[in-house]
């Protein structure tokens, strides 16, 4: 198999791979550093290629699988780290021109340290936008990220390097963080699989200035590779007091379980509140009828909440306000000029009126509960729209102020910290992905991830072609 063929492959495929004989870490992990380098110039999906680091790790595992002594489940795997997250051995300056990259960097995040553990082939960090506070994918420090499918489009955000690499074939793992779509939003721009865990499913470190809305997770070629990478992912660090302890067993064991049976509530607009484009309306209708011949029980059925996007805002703009709060005027004037607008609203925010948005999530988080008694999942589009132009918080002409205006599918769900995964399941008719969202109750990971498998197996939800649109 040419280098060509392993950058197109799965984490699942590639462990086999291995595990047989028929390729080493260290090939796999060349054909993914050529990838990188070779799309990193037209998409701009890395701050940072470590090529040197990544072959000597890849070294290490051909040795450990030679010996027949494989790490963990991901030796060898070729693996990209969001920049927001740590990793030991480089800077972690989170799409801003107001960290220094001076320091040691000698931690890794929990999530960094268990794939490091089990033999992960790390190959560099991706883009986020400053500090990941909006869901598209430029920044001061780093620039635009693009769409692999129409490069004058934004890939999404703010993991939208790590899903832009993932749908090119430069690793087939990501680590992103979700804190109101940002796993999600580029999974479905970009075509690939995207979950956002139960809040502390994932252990996160050093806390996020915007508190418990702020999820580590997956983007992957497909649902089965999320599964592995919870499983190896998905347990407790002492680092972070919030956590969940160890999961109630595999996650790739779950995903033989199917949909028969299933409660699914589908909702198209959320009761009628978000207007949703016809080719996306299409395509994710179609898959949910897919789900109904799979036998899972679908009913169209809303969700009893309104749009919660004032108390989002609330808890959102004091995230800004935080991590913002030590830097002095020379260093504001740095910031991305959104980032400063929402920086500013949220620090006149009072005690009062973040609490009176916490009693709006507590209720949110109610409501859900007692939908998820009579649905075990809802169904819904990921977004209301495919991918827009690049280098904008918001599609031109459409009158939205911020990002959250695009996006009311997503940021409800880090209200009440449910997982939610976004599944490729069509594109529109200028070729741009559409991303169905699944939603489980809390700890229900294991379900979302089920249909999200499902809608693979049955060739409705396909991995997105290791090129992209384009050939690079």
């Amino acid at each position: 198999m040419g280098p060509q063929g392993l950058t197109g492959l799965s984490a699942v495929r590639l462990v086999e791979g291995y595990r047989g004989g028929e390729f080493s870490p260290v090939e796999v992990t060349r054909a993914a550093l050529e990838r990188a380098e070779r799309v990193q110039p037209v998409v701009n999906a890395f701050v940072r290629i470590d090529a040197e680091s990544a072959l000597a790790q890849a070294r290490e595992s051909e040795g450990r699988w030679r010996r027949g002594e494989p790490a963990g489940a991901v030796d060898g795997v070729p693996v990209t780290v969001k920049d927001i997250l740590l990793m030991r051995g480089g800077p972690t300056l989170k799409g801003s021109r107001t960290i220094s990259v001076e320091g040691s960097w000698e931690e890794d995040a929990p999530s960094v340290a268990r794939l490091r553990e089990q033999g992960a082939v790390f190959l560099g960090k991706t883009t986020t936008p400053e500090f990941g506070w909006k869901g598209v994918t430029d920044s001061p420090l780093s620039g635009v990220t693009r769409n692999p499918y129409d490069l004058s489009r934004t890939a999404g955000g703010s993991s939208g390097g790590a899903a832009a690499a993932v749908a090119l074939g430069a690793g087939p793992l990501a680590l992103g963080t979700d804190g109101g779509g940002s796993v999600r939003i580029p999974a479905a721009f970009c075509g690939v699989f995207g979950l956002k865990p139960t809040y502390g499913r994932v252990a996160l470190y050093p806390a996020s200035a915007f508190g418990t809305l702020a999820h580590v997770g997956p983007l992957t070629r497909d649902a089965a590779d999320a599964a592995l990478m919870l499983d190896v992912i998905g347990g407790p660090d002492a680092r972070d007091w919030s956590a969940l302890g160890p999961p109630p067993g595999s996650f790739v064991d779950a995903l033989s379980e199917g949909v028969r049976g299933l409660r699914i509530a589908y909702s198209a607009s959320l009761g009628g509140q978000v207007a949703v484009q016809p080719a996306v309306a299409h395509a994710v209708r179609r898959a949910v009828e897919a789900l109904a011949g799979l036998g899972a029980y679908v009913t169209e059925a809303d969700p009893d909440f309104t749009d919660p996007v004032e108390a989002f805002h609330t808890l959102w703009f004091s995230g800004a306000a935080r991590v913002t709060q030590r830097l002095g005027p020379r260093r504001l004037e740095l910031l991305d000029p959104g980032l400063r607008e929402v920086r500013e609203a949220g620090a006149g925010l009072s005690a009062l009126d973040y609490l009176a948005a916490v009693d709006v999530r507590m209720d949110l988080g109610r409501r859900m509960g007692v939908f998820h008694e009579r649905y075990d999942l809802l169904v819904t589009p990921t977004l209301p729209v495919t991918a827009f132009e690049a280098g904008v918080e918001v599609p031109r002409g459409v009158g939205y102020r911020r990002w959250t205006g695009w996006t009311p599918f997503t940021y409800p769900f880090n209200l009440t910290q449910q997982p939610a995964a976004s599944v490729p399941v069509g594109v529109d008719e200028g070729g741009l992905p559409v991303g169905l969202q699944v939603v489980g109750a809390r700890h229900r990971d294991d379900l979302v991830l089920r249909v999200g498998h499902a809608l693979y197996e049955a060739g409705v939800a396909v991995p997105a072609p290791a090129g992209g649109a384009f050939r690079v």
